[in-house]
């Protein structure tokens, strides 16, 4: 291939110097992660622009402050800076007020003016999403769908853009069995077979329309209405083929952005990692933000609420470490960027003979994720679940410890359903013909309330991350692996961008980093 051995350590750490990045979605995980890792690696990256929601400057300053560079993560470049941090980040770093469900980011025209945004900007990379499953879907397509359309118009008025990367997620398959390949969707395409379309705009239209009916109907309470609004988001999304309203709004925003960018002379990526996890291996081992996917296993465990999980222990759970996420992210962008592949002139080829193919084509879409190259079953985070809570053994509120409970992993939602019952259903009937027949006494009701918010707990859990505990298919990552190969030096541990899974022993990655991460950051 022509990228073999064509990228290093040293091409990408250069390929930032003196260039201007935009950033959205900085306050989220993977954002935080690339932000550190840009100015760590290069301090003499021009400027990183991080668009947030926020009333002005002097807001979206203090954001930046405390939301991102204010973080554990960034002790590393804190401490290599020393009393200079505060100004170095002031200088390379600019927080713009705006929000990215509006056009130009929602950035002020004068202030888009001032900085010349347009002009300078080299790379983008759209990292802004609701990744809740239940969202409103009004605000699932604002965020992911519409926000991606208004980036591509700025990313348009961008003379020097050299790469659009765009985050999307590895599920965008759905509930897809076998090999998922490495493709865009085609326009309007579905998960289903028999031929149905989505429409993208009717779908906008679907969701303004309730909206306006709910508003226009006063008996409507604002909790009512963002129930409706949630349900209408997973009703599409089932209606499609989709699990949820995440995975089915960021599949349009993939399909929002090849459409935009058909045509166009800038190099565009979508990156669809699978389960992210906490850092691997630098800056910070173990750190991570949010709840993600097999961290509800963990949290709920250690908050004894959760006695059973669907999940099938011989399944693999795809998961990928954060700043390996990144390294690829950064990988990728410098392996796109137009000025790379124009910058040796051996390689381009003479007037007369330049083909019309050169305008690239579809996206390149890139799996990252770890279930082809290196497995991880969920038997690991079983395993070392177990060890982790034996040797640390969780303190009730009394102080005493708490005894570790097996957690009954159950392979399929039938299975899951029945034990369900057993185990709080059929007490729960009890429990409440006791209260009723006692009056309340004993602490019954308490008692029942109790149990029935675990069972609405667990089975609120199963309906939202089932698809994702049960995926059975598989993640293909043949341009993934190009990149790999294109790193000449990528394929070892401790190369500075190692994006590759099989460097990491899984059973040592969740017993001494992740879970510790978990419950250190997380759990709190």
């Amino acid at each position: 291939g022509k990228m073999v051995g064509t990228l290093d350590e040293g091409k990408i750490v250069d390929y930032f110097r003196n260039k201007s990045v935009l950033i959205t979605g900085a306050t989220g995980f993977l954002g935080k992660i690339m932000v550190e890792k840009i100015l760590r690696v290069q301090p003499d990256v021009k400027r990183i622009y991080l668009p947030v929601r926020a009333a002005d400057a002097a807001a979206a300053r203090r954001r930046v402050e405390t939301e991102v560079v204010g973080k554990e993560l960034f002790c590393v470049l804190r401490e290599r800076h020393g009393a200079g941090f505060d100004a170095f980040v002031a200088d390379k770093v600019v927080g713009l007020a705006g929000d990215v469900m509006r056009e130009g980011f929602g950035v002020d025209p004068a202030t888009l003016r001032d900085l010349r945004l347009a002009d300078e900007l080299n790379v983008i990379v759209n990292g802004a999403a609701t990744t809740n499953f239940y969202e409103r879907y009004d605000v699932a397509l604002d965020v992911n769908v519409v926000g991606v359309k208004h980036m591509c118009d700025f990313a348009r008025r961008c003379p020097n853009l050299e790469v659009l990367m765009h985050v999307s997620t590895a599920y965008v398959a759905g509930e897809k069995q076998g090999l998922v390949p490495e493709r865009p969707f085609r326009d309007g395409e579905t998960l289903r077979d028999d031929g149905t379309q989505l429409d993208i705009d009717a779908e906008m239209r679907l969701a303004r329309d309730l909206r306006k009916q709910m508003e226009a109907d006063d008996d409507v309470d604002p909790k009512a209405q963002r129930k409706a609004m949630k349900d209408l988001g997973l009703t599409r999304a089932r209606h499609f083929g989709w699990p949820n309203t995440y995975v089915f709004t960021k599949s349009m925003g993939e399909m929002m952005l090849a459409q935009m960018m058909h045509g166009g002379d800038v190099p565009v990526v979508i990156v669809r990692p699978s389960i992210i996890t906490s850092v691997q291996n630098d800056p910070l081992p173990g750190w991570i933000e949010g709840t993600r996917t097999i961290d509800a296993i963990l949290i709920g465990y250690a908050k004894q609420s959760l006695s059973c999980f669907l999940a099938d222990l011989d399944l693999t759970m795809d998961v990928m470490p954060g700043d390996m996420v990144v390294n690829a992210m950064m990988a990728a962008t410098v392996a796109h960027a137009s000025s790379t592949r124009t910058s040796e002139p051996e390689k381009k080829p003479p007037p007369q003979q330049q083909h019309p193919h050169s305008v690239p084509a579809a996206p390149t879409v890139y799996h990252v994720s770890s279930s082809l190259r290196h497995p991880a079953p969920y038997a690991v985070l079983y395993r070392t679940g177990i060890r982790y809570f034996e040797e640390h053994p969780r303190v009730g509120p009394d102080g005493r410890p708490v005894r570790t409970r097996k957690v009954r992993f159950l392979g399929s939602i039938a299975a899951f359903h029945l034990f369900m019952v057993l185990k709080y259903r059929v007490p729960l009937e009890l429990l409440r013909l006791l209260s009723i027949l006692c009056c309340g006494l004993f602490g019954l009701a308490a008692l029942y309330h109790d149990l029935a918010r675990k069972y609405r707990f667990v089975m609120q859990l199963v309906d939202l991350y089932g698809p994702f505990s049960l995926f059975k298919g598989c993640f293909d990552d043949v341009n993934l692996n190009k990149l790999r190969l294109a790193m000449a030096d990528g394929d070892h541990a401790d190369s500075a961008f190692n994006f590759d899974p099989k460097t990491i022993d899984w059973d040592d990655y969740f017993f001494k980093v992740h879970i510790p991460g978990v419950m250190k950051y997380v759990h709190k």
